[in-house]
C-alpha cells in the first residue's frame, strides 16, 4: 500500500513552537491524534486467516473508505475479497497508485440519513443470504454508520426516520440514548446485521467515536448484541418529547422491536475488535506534547454532556492554572475527548439560523468563560474533520478571541443564543478546516496554558 501517512508510526513532523505558535502547536497535536487514528494498523493487528469458504465484508461509517482500502491492501492477494461499504460523502480517499480495488465502496448522507443510505442497507442486507459455517464476514464499523446504514422498522418510512433522526440530533440526548432508539426502530442495527449472518463466522473491526468503547453503540452495534429493550426506547422518546407513529409505539409497548440479545446462539464464535479508540489518539497527542517539553493532562475519553457547558468547566480549571498554577504547573496542555451534545435553541423571530456543531459550541462557551485570559489558547475539533453538518472540524481560542469579536460588534451571547458558532468563528477568522480526514474518535480538545 503506497500511502504509507496511513500509519500512525508514520514520522510525524516536527511541532510548531508552544511559545512561538501556540494555535499550530494544538493544530499539530490534533493531527496527531487522526493520525493515531487511522485504520491500516489496527486493521493488521486484528486481521483473522481466510476462511475455506468466502469472505464477504459489510461495512458503514465513516471511516468506511479508509478501512476498506487498508483491508484491500492488508488481505492476500490470492484470497477471494468482496463486498459492500457505505461511507459519508465526500469521505472516500484517494485510491492509493497500485492498489488493486476488490470492494465496492457507496456514498449517503449524514447525519441525517438520505435514500442512498437507505439502498445500501438494503443491499448489504441481501449480501447475508447464502452464508454458510465455512464462510468469513469482516464487517468494518465506524462512526456515522447509524445513520448511513438505515433501514427502517416495519412502519417507517425513510420520511419518518429522518424526522425522529433530526429531532434525537436536537434534543440534546446522549449518543448512547440516541443510538438505543435507532436500533430498536431498524432492521439491520441492534445486531440484526449479524443475526443474519448466521451460521458465517462474523469479525467486526471497529474504530470507535462513542464515549467507553461500548461496540453496542458504536454505528449503533448492527453486529453486537444488545442488552436494551423497547421499553429503553420509548422511554427516551418520551422524555424528549419525541413523537412516533401510533403502530410503532404499540411495537415497541408489545416487544415486537425487540433486538437480539447477549447470550442469542447466532452470535456464538463471533469477535469484535476496537482498531482505534480516542483514549489511544489522546495519548498520542499527549506525547507530541511532551516530546515539545510540556506537561500534559489527560482529563478524561469519555466527557459528555452541554458542549457549552463542558466549555465552561474547562475554562475554569484553565483560569485556575493560569492565574494561581493550580492544580497543574503551567506550562501544560489539558487533553480531553468524548462525546457532547448541543441542544439547538428555538430561534427568536427574525434571527439567521445558527450554524456549528459540538466543537464549536464547546470553543463559545470556553471563549466566554475564560474572559480573556492572558496565556491560554484552546482547539476544539472533530476527528472525522466535520463539525456538525458544516465544512470546518471545529475552532480555536485564543487570549484575544472576545476582544476581537468586540471590535466587530458581535456579542458572543448572541451567537450561543442561536447555536451559530460557525459564524462567530468564521467571522474572526477562527475555524479550523482540514476536510474529511476518513477516521472518527470523535471529539478532541486541547487547551495550553504557557
Amino acid at each position: 500500500m503506497q500511502a504509507q501517512n496511513t500509519s500512525s508510526h508514520a514520522q510525524d513532523p516536527a511541532a510548531p513552537s508552544p511559545q512561538q505558535d501556540p494555535a499550530g502547536f494544538l493544530r499539530h497535536l490534533y493531527d496527531v491524534a487522526v493520525r493515531n487514528a487511522l485504520p491500516i494498523e489496527g486493521l493488521a493487528r486484528y486481521l483473522p486467516s481466510p476462511p475455506k469458504g468466502r469472505t464477504v465484508v459489510l461495512g458503514a461509517g465513516k471511516a468506511g473508505g479508509s478501512m476498506a482500502q487498508a483491508l484491500e491492501a492488508l488481505w492476500p492477494a490470492d484470497a477471494p475479497l468482496s463486498g459492500l461499504v457505505v461511507t459519508r460523502y465526500g469521505h472516500i480517499p484517494p485510491r492509493p497508485a497500485g492498489l488493486a480495488q476488490r470492494l465496492e465502496v457507496v456514498e449517503a448522507a449524514h447525519p441525517v440519513p438520505d435514500a442512498a443510505g437507505l439502498a445500501a442497507a438494503e443491499r448489504i442486507l441481501a449480501l447475508t443470504q447464502g452464508l454458510t459455517e465455512d464462510d468469513l464476514v469482516l464487517c468494518l464499523i465506524s462512526g456515522g454508520g447509524s445513520a448511513l446504514l438505515t433501514l427502517p422498522a416495519a412502519g417507517i418510512d425513510l420520511q419518518e426516520k429522518q424526522r425522529i433522526n433530526k429531532a434525537l440530533l436536537e434534543s440534546g440526548a446522549a449518543i448512547s440514548e440516541m443510538n438505543c432508539v435507532r436500533k430498536h426502530l431498524s432492521r439491520i442495527k441492534g445486531g440484526r446485521l449479524a443475526a443474519a449472518c448466521h451460521p458465517a463466522k462474523v469479525v467486526t473491526l471497529t474504530i470507535s467515536d462513542v464515549p467507553g468503547d461500548d461496540p453496542s453503540i458504536i454505528a449503533s452495534g448492527p453486529t453486537v448484541p444488545d442488552a436494551s429493550t423497547c421499553a429503553d426506547a420509548l422511554a427516551i422518546l418520551d422524555r424528549y418529547q419525541i413523537g412516533v407513529p401510533d403502530a410503532v409505539r404499540a411495537a415497541l409497548l408489545d416487544g415486537t422491536l425487540e433486538t437480539p440479545k447477549p447470550g442469542d446462539a447466532r452470535f456464538a464464535g463471533h469477535e469484535v475488535h476496537l482498531i482505534a479508540t480516542p483514549q489511544q489518539s489522546l495519548e498520542a497527542a499527549a506525547a507530541a506534547a511532551r516530546e515539545a517539553g510540556i506537561a500534559v493532562h489527560v482529563l478524561s475519553d469519555e466527557m459528555e454532556g452541554e458542549s457549552r457547558e463542558v466549555g465552561k468547566v474547562h475554562a475554569a480549571l484553565a483560569r485556575a492554572v493560569a492565574k494561581r498554577g493550580e492544580p497543574f504547573a503551567k506550562p501544560c496542555v489539558i487533553l480531553s475527548g468524548g462525546e457532547t451534545t448541543v441542544t439547538i435553541r428555538p430561534r427568536q423571530p427574525g434571527a439567521a439560523k445558527g450554524r456549528g456543531g459540538r466543537a464549536g459550541e464547546f470553543c463559545m462557551g470556553l471563549a466566554q468563560a475564560l474572559q480573556g485570559q492572558e496565556k491560554v489558547w484552546a482547539l476544539a475539533a472533530d476527528t472525522d474533520g466535520i463539525d456538525g453538518v458544516e465544512d470546518n472540524a471545529g475552532a480555536r481560542v485564543s487570549p484575544c478571541t472576545l476582544q476581537r469579536a468586540a471590535e466587530k460588534n458581535m456579542r458572543i451571547s448572541d451567537y450561543l443564543d442561536r447555536n451559530d458558532a460557525y459564524g462567530y468563528f468564521e467571522a474572526l477568522g477562527d475555524l479550523v478546516v482540514t476536510g474529511p480526514t476518513h477516521t472518527n474518535v470523535n471529539d478532541f480538545r486541547a487547551i495550553l496554558i504557557l
